[in-house]
C-alpha cells in the first residue's frame, strides 16, 4: 500500500508539472471526515489550503466505506479534521492506520477532533450499553447544525492550521475573523426568521437535529427511531403519531440518507411536511457552510405552521 501510494503521488506530481499547473498556493492539505468541517476549513484556510471531505452530504457519516482511495487522501494529508464522539469510530481508524501517515493519527500533530471546541449536549450521566441503541458515550456528535458550535470549530481549525503552518498563521487568523463576522450576521438573520416559531414542536428521525433545535428553541417531542440506530416499528410509529397530534406537530425532519417512507406517512397523517435535508454542505460544488444553513432555515420556515 505504501509503495503504490507513493507511486500515485509521484505520477500526480509529474502530471501537474507537464500541465504547467502550480501547487505552490496550497501549502496545507486538509482532509475532513464530513462536508461541513471541510466547508469551515475552506473558510479559514483560504488560498493557503486544499480541502477534501471523506464523506458526502447524502451519506450517513456513521457508515463510510474505508476505501483505498480514501487512504490515499489521508496519506497526503497534513491535517485531519474529525467530528469525534465516536461518530466515525466504525471506519476512520482503519483509514488512519492504512494511510501510514503519523501526522494524522489520533494524537498526531495534524489531527484535530473538533468536538473539543463544542458545548456538548446529551452527555450520558451513567454508563451506556448496546441495549440502549446507538448512544454516543461522549455526547451527541451532530453539533454542526448549530452555528454557535460551528464558530467554535472554526476557531479550533484556525489554531491547528497556525500551529501546522506557522508562516501563514496571521492569514488564518484574518480569514477566521472575516468568517466569524459573516457567520454572526447570518445567525442573527436566521434567528430573526425563526423567532415566531420558538417553542414549536417537531418530530425527527434520528437525534441529528438536537443542536439545531436547542439553538432555535424548538422541541422534539419524539423520534421515529424507537432507539437511536433502530429502524421504526409499527407500534412505535403509532405512539409517535399520537404524540404528534397531542402537540399539534406539522413538521418532520430527517437527513436525506434515511429512508423517507415512514417520515412521509407520519407527516401526511399530521397534515404536515417532511423535511428531508442533506447532512452537510455540498462542498464538491462549492457550497459554503452559511449557504447550507440558509437552505436548512428556508426549509424550516416553509414547513412551520
Amino acid at each position: 500500500m505504501r509503495h503504490s501510494s507513493l507511486r500515485a503521488i509521484a505520477i500526480a506530481t509529474a502530471a501537474t508539472a507537464v500541465l504547467g499547473v502550480s501547487t505552490a498556493s496550497a501549502n496545507v492539505e486538509i482532509v475532513a471526515t464530513v462536508p461541513d468541517l471541510a466547508a469551515l476549513a475552506r473558510e479559514v484556510g483560504g488560498d493557503k489550503v486544499s480541502v477534501t471531505a471523506l464523506s458526502l452530504p447524502t451519506q450517513d457519516p456513521h457508515f463510510v466505506d474505508a476505501k483505498p482511495s480514501l487512504m490515499l487522501k489521508l496519506n497526503k494529508a497534513d491535517v485531519l479534521l474529525a467530528v469525534g464522539l465516536q461518530l466515525e469510530a466504525g471506519w476512520l481508524p482503519a483509514l488512519q492506520n492504512g494511510a501510514r501517515n503519523a501526522r494524522i493519527l489520533s494524537g498526531g500533530a495534524g489531527y484535530l477532533e473538533c468536538s473539543q471546541a463544542v458545548r456538548l449536549l446529551e452527555v450520558p450521566a451513567a454508563p451506556v450499553d448496546r441495549s440502549m441503541g446507538d448512544i454516543h458515550p461522549g455526547g451527541n456528535p451532530h453539533y454542526l447544525f448549530d452555528p454557535r458550535q460551528a464558530a467554535g470549530c472554526a476557531k479550533a481549525i484556525a489554531a491547528k492550521l497556525g500551529a501546522v503552518d506557522r508562516a501563514n498563521a496571521q492569514a488564518y487568523d484574518a480569514n477566521l475573523r472575516r468568517f466569524l463576522e459573516k457567520l454572526e450576521k447570518a445567525r442573527a438573520a436566521w434567528e430573526k426568521r425563526m423567532a415566531p416559531y420558538k417553542g414549536h414542536a417537531v418530530i425527527t428521525f434520528h437525534r441529528s437535529w438536537n443542536y439545531l433545535l436547542d439553538w432555535l428553541s424548538l422541541r422534539s417531542i419524539a423520534e421515529l427511531e424507537p432507539k437511536p440506530g433502530i429502524p421504526p416499528t409499527p407500534s412505535h410509529v403509532a405512539e409517535v403519531l399520537a404524540a404528534g397530534r397531542a402537540s399539534n406537530v406539522h413538521c418532520v425532519i430527517q437527513e436525506s440518507f434515511y429512508p423517507d417512507k415512514t417520515g412521509r406517512l407520519v407527516a401526511k397523517k399530521l397534515d404536515g411536511q417532511l423535511l428531508s435535508l442533506p447532512a452537510g454542505a455540498d462542498v464538491a460544488s462549492g457550497e459554503t457552510y452559511i449557504e447550507h444553513m440558509d437552505h436548512v432555515i428556508d426549509a424550516l420556515v416553509g414547513a412551520m405552521k
